[in-house]
């Protein structure tokens, strides 16, 4: 398949209103930017109409820092608008998918179904003709069987033989095509007949789906456009799932013919038909009953659970990789449930990509409508995971912009960048940390790279979601923003972030973290600071071979103020020999001047209650209490090195020891 991942073109929504003369500093008594945009967003304005409050603004000869606020609105308002217009595209085309599964449910006409399914896949792309053909054994070629938005007699009665025209290709190959100018396109075999009718009804842009059972391709489901366009990928796996719900419809419609054929010839057979029909009947119920768990907001299992009830036994959802390799690719490429031992394998797919697998569990036996019931089942999970997935794509770009907004933006509104936060449920006023992270693997190609960089992206992202916290990929890796519960340090949430991403992605992943930081919303400047604290203790591990390990700024001691860009040594200081000082200063004693004392006499107790006059017990109770202070260890040769390099710092900042008291 060629040119089926061409992006097309975004095209401006259509205005719910002519947009009026919206005043730049309408709005209330407060005078925010954001109100006249407010008022557009309300109303559901075109995208045009969002200059009118910044070109009123300028012709009134307002401020310039009014003009620059109402710019910033513009631009954040587009992108909620931008956003919002993509949700409901996205609600529009799962509700139309599953008013379509529930048609097909109840499926009595199916011209009507078929028409239905046009329709819709011809308002959700915006196309200007949906049409549907199906193909004809006997004459070797397809025929149009339903359009929609067609004006020309001649190409509503079009046939295209196997391999003819871009509808003879899909049908042949059983592959999606796509073209942006038909006949430009030299991929398709161009004949008088074909082009004569698409030149009829106009077309320049094309996109043909197979319509499949099994192995086998029964039609093709098109939407073309009479200008060039180039169809999205979205767009392409859409009409893909309208075309497999086609298929089903047709092979639904082709069961009800049989049972209607047996009925009318074999009336020995009456019983049997009779529980036949009433199968059938619980299927229709059954599809009903999926169709309405998951509008209400039903997840897989949800599924699971619901079709484990139907067909008296247990199904569960499985991950791709935990099904049974060659029963599950069976199912995918067969179109159908398959027997494996005791179990049946329903591959839950989406185009070529295998999302996992409906697997009904020591029920060897199984009627072939309860066969269909478990594969229309896995046919609904593929559609539920599919908009979890968008939903949840969606909410991980929300994330990522507003962490670059923290980190680039440092003018942002504190309430606004707290509301956002909000939505999202995020607290941006209790403490964080930021964590930069970044892939060890081995050398690849840019094609591999990138790969692996969406993977750590999209794994920090479900960490960030799954913990209130943000994720956004920044500088070759990803840069996250999580809350510190208590009792929780800085160090030992590097860790684990170092050890669950790995994980994730199967490759070592570093991770930097900064020290806590708090109040984001009234400082977004630190969030700033923070990564690049986060950065260089990156860099540092890398530099000391701890490639793959997490660990914070203030694991590096005195090395963290030789590794970083901007030296803390207050913080240094603070963190080392804070606990003695903030003592002494409460309590008027001499732990600092003894410490430095027993420093200077080598660590000799015995000298060093010469140099400062005191009784040699004196001296041990006092290094006893720093002790309890500064930790066991504190005599340990690198924790004693710090230590007189923090005594030092703090004589030069002017810490002295107060004087002896004789």
């Amino acid at each position: 398949m060629s040119r089926d991942h061409v992006q097309s073109a975004e095209r401006p929504a259509p205005a719910a209103g002519a947009p009026g003369r919206t005043r730049p500093d309408a709005g209330p008594a407060s005078g925010g930017a954001e109100t006249p945009f407010l008022e557009l967003l309300a109303r559901g304005a075109s995208a045009e109409a969002y200059e009118q409050p910044v070109l009123l603004a300028r012709a009134e000869g307002l401020p310039a820092e009014r003009i620059t606020a109402l710019q910033q609105a513009k631009v954040l308002a587009l992108r909620v608008r931008a956003e919002l217009e993509g949700r409901r595209r996205r609600e529009a085309e799962l509700s139309a998918l599953f008013e379509t599964a529930h048609d097909l449910a109840g499926l009595r006409d199916l011209d009507a179904v078929l028409r239905a399914i046009v329709q819709r896949a011809r308002s959700l792309l915006g196309t200007d003709v949906a049409y549907l053909s199906l193909n004809d054994p006997a004459r070797g070629d397809t025929y149009m069987r339903v359009t929609e938005g067609s004006v020309a007699a001649r190409f509503q009665q079009l046939r295209l033989g196997m391999g003819e025209g871009l509808g003879g290709l899909v049908a042949q190959t059983a592959r999606p095509y796509v073209t942006d100018d038909y006949f430009r396109d030299d991929r398709f075999q161009h004949t008088r007949s074909i082009d004569t009718g698409v030149r009829d009804e106009g077309l320049v842009a094309i996109l043909g789906v197979p319509l499949t059972l099994g192995h086998h391709v029964i039609g093709v489901l098109f939407a073309a456009d009479r200008r060039a366009r180039v169809f999205e990928r979205e767009q392409i796996a859409l009409l893909g799932s309208f075309a497999a719900l086609a298929a089903a419809a047709i092979d639904t419609a082709n069961l009800l013919a049989e049972t209607r054929s047996a009925l009318a010839g074999l009336e020995r057979a009456n019983e049997i038909i009779k529980d036949r029909s009433a199968v059938i009947e619980r299927a229709s119920e059954v599809h009903d009953r999926l169709t309405g768990l998951v509008l209400r907001g039903g997840g897989v299992h949800d599924v699971a659970a619901a079709v484990s009830q139907v067909l008296d036994g247990t199904v569960e959802f499985t991950e791709a990789t935990a099904a049974p390799g060659r029963a599950l690719e069976s199912s995918r490429a067969e179109g159908h449930a398959v027997r494996h031992r005791d179990d049946w394998i329903a591959a839950v797919a989406a185009g070529d990509e295998l999302l996992g697998a409906l697997v009904l569990r020591g029920h060897p036996g199984l009627d072939p409508v309860d066969q269909r019931t478990l594969e229309r089942a896995a046919m609904v999970t593929s559609l539920l995971l599919l908009a979890r997935r968008s939903a949840a794509e969606a909410e991980q770009r929300v994330r990522g912009e507003l962490l670059d907004d923290l980190l680039d933006a440092r003018d942002r509104d504190p309430r606004l960048l707290r509301e956002r936060a909000a939505r999202l449920h995020a607290d941006l006023d209790a403490t964080h940390t930021v964590l930069a992270a970044r892939l060890e693997g081995p050398a690849a190609g840019a094609d591999e790279e990138a790969d692996a960089r969406r993977r750590l992206w999209a794994a920090a992202s479900h960490l960030a979601a799954t913990r209130q916290g943000l994720a956004a990929a920044r500088d070759g890796g990803t840069v996250l923003l999580l809350p510190l519960t208590p009792g929780d340090t800085a160090t030992e949430l590097a860790r684990r972030t170092a050890r669950h991403l790995g994980t994730a992605v199967h490759e070592p992943v570093t991770v930097g973290a900064s020290a806590p930081v708090e109040h984001l919303t009234a400082r977004p400047d630190t969030v700033a600071s923070a990564y690049a604290e986060a950065r260089r203790c990156l860099d540092a591990l890398r530099l000391l071979g701890r490639a793959g390990d997490g660990s914070a700024a203030e694991d590096f001691g005195f090395l963290g103020l030789l590794l970083a860009g901007e030296r803390d040594i207050a913080g240094f200081v603070t963190r080392t020999i804070g606990q003695v000082v903030a003592y002494d200063e409460r309590r008027g004693t001499e732990l600092l001047r003894t410490l430095d004392a027993y420093f200077a006499c080598g660590m000799s107790p015995a000298r060093t209650k010469d140099e400062l006059h005191v009784h040699v017990n004196t001296v041990a109770q006092r290094l006893e209490r720093v002790g309890r202070l500064l930790g066991d260890d504190w005599q340990s040769p690198a924790r004693a090195l710090e230590i007189q390099l923090a005594l030092r710092l703090h004589r030069l900042s002017g810490g002295a020891p107060p004087p002896a008291r004789h």
